[in-house]
């Protein structure tokens, strides 16, 4: 017979007691607890993710937004659109004049002048050819002194000279012209004006000035990321990424992006290879047409709106990351052409 069970009958309060079965119960849910996190931490992937903020942009450069600039000196005289005023290629959005009114007919005028001078020109070009073909046939007959026969040489380059001048002097004077008949400034392309400097006739403008912000229509949106520097050497082009946008609905599991609500696919298109001022990298993203779920119409998430991405990294146990968080270390390191071919594989 056990020790125990020989002496406990001299303790008879003892041996009457026994372990409650809500105790019990306890226990077994803690051992299971325990096995289920164990194994939970052990066997359970965790997608690791490179995470910044960012915002709506257009892919190409020239589809971003862009200066409308004054192309001549002078004031403004009428404005043709407003903010938010749709155009199309051609469509004019502002008239300068110059301060004197009368330029453009001065101009035509001068030109006129410089026309007259040059057709005088070329015509005693021609006269001094003609002169000087005579002088060359009497000089070799004998009948003409070598100094007449170089003096007429001589003339005719004078009169080419003068040809020349007159055609670099009509030439700046056209482009004078055709710079002041740029007074009408007009829209580069399709699009939106988002913004109207004020001005009116008593506005001066310079060359170069902006008058307005202008917005293309139609352009391809992509998302500029931000991602720290300690996670940017682990994001290459081509990358997966999922995106979440402002005032879009959505519920987001960083490390199961395959049961996130309302985030969408993307793809990175390219890595700046310097950092920001704050000392983050500016990922470019765009949509990725293979995923199958388009991105939020245009009214929904315009060019310039906040958004959110995770890139997609490594895929490690969920216990390997808590580790990793816990201890701040970097997410871990897989070579670009080991995750392609991981990719592949998949």
């Amino acid at each position: 017979m056990p020790f125990r069970d020989r002496h406990i009958g001299h303790f008879r309060t003892l041996a009457a007691i026994k372990v409650p079965r809500i105790m019990r119960v306890v226990a077994w849910m803690l051992i299971v607890a325990l096995v289920t996190a164990v194994l939970f931490l052990t066997f359970t992937p965790w997608v690791q993710t490179a995470s910044g903020p960012g915002q709506v942009t257009a892919l190409d450069p020239n589809d971003r937004v862009q200066e409308i600039n004054a192309l001549v000196p002078g004031r403004i005289d009428r404005w043709f659109v407003r903010d938010g005023s749709r155009v199309e290629e051609g469509d004019p959005i502002l008239r300068i004049i110059d301060n004197d009114p009368q330029l453009l007919e001065r101009l035509a005028a001068e030109r006129e002048q410089l026309v007259a001078q040059r057709e005088a020109a070329e015509t005693a070009l021609e006269t001094a050819q003609l002169d000087l073909e005579r002088t060359r046939s009497l000089f070799e007959d004998g009948l003409a002194a070598r100094r007449d026969f170089e003096q007429a040489q001589i003339r005719v380059e004078e009169l080419r000279a003068r040809v020349a001048e007159a055609n670099a002097a009509l030439s700046r004077l056209d482009v004078d012209i055709s710079r002041q008949s740029a007074q009408l400034v007009r829209a580069p392309r399709d699009g939106t004006i988002l913004q109207v400097n004020a001005g009116d006739s008593a506005t001066l403008v310079s060359a170069g000035q902006t008058v307005a912000t202008f917005l293309p229509a139609n352009a391809e949106r992509a998302v500029e990321l931000f991602i720290d520097g300690r996670d940017i050497a682990l994001v290459h082009p081509g990358s997966e990424v999922r995106l979440l946008f402002e005032g879009w609905p959505a519920v987001q599991f960083s490390g199961w992006p395959s049961v996130a609500v309302g985030t969408f696919a993307g793809e990175v298109v390219a890595v700046d290879p310097s950092a920001q001022p704050d000392g983050t990298f500016r990922v470019l993203v765009s949509e990725d047409a293979d995923a199958g779920e388009p991105w939020p119409g245009r009214n929904f998430v315009r060019i310039g709106a906040t958004a959110r991405g995770w890139v997609l990294l490594d895929t490690v146990p969920v216990g390997y990351e808590l580790w990793r968080q816990l201890n701040n270390f970097p997410p871990r390191y897989v070579p670009a052409s080991a995750a392609a071919a991981q990719d592949a594989r998949i």
